[in-house]
C-alpha cells in the first residue's frame, strides 16, 4: 500500500490516491492536530490497484475549518499518514 499523492481540486477539495497491491480491508480517514479522526473517505475491502478519494472538508459536524490536517490509510498490517492543509 502507498499514498500516490494529493491534488487540489475544485472548488478547494483535494484529491487523495492511494494503490493496493492486492485486495484487502482498507479506511481512509481524515485526522485533526489532536488526532482524532474527522471524516472517513473509504472503508470496506478494495481490489488491487490504484484508487483516489475527494474531502471537500465536509465532516459530521459541518466544514472543517482551515488548517493543518492529515490523511491515514489503514490498510492490511499498514498504516501510512499524509500531511494536507486545508486553505477554505
Amino acid at each position: 500500500s502507498r499514498f500516490q499523492g494529493l491534488e487540489e481540486a475544485d472548488g478547494g477539495s483535494v484529491e487523495i490516491g492511494f494503490s493496493l497491491p492486492r485486495a484487502t480491508s482498507v479506511r481512509l480517514g481524515i485526522l485533526d492536530l489532536q488526532g482524532r479522526e474527522i471524516a472517513v473517505l473509504a472503508e470496506g475491502v478494495l481490489p488491487a490497484g490504484s484508487h483516489t478519494a475527494r474531502w471537500d472538508g465536509s465532516t459530521p459536524r459541518g466544514v472543517a475549518p482551515a488548517g493543518l490536517y492529515f490523511a491515514r490509510l489503514l490498510a492490511a498490517d499498514r498504516v501510512l499518514s499524509q500531511r494536507l492543509v486545508r486553505l477554505k
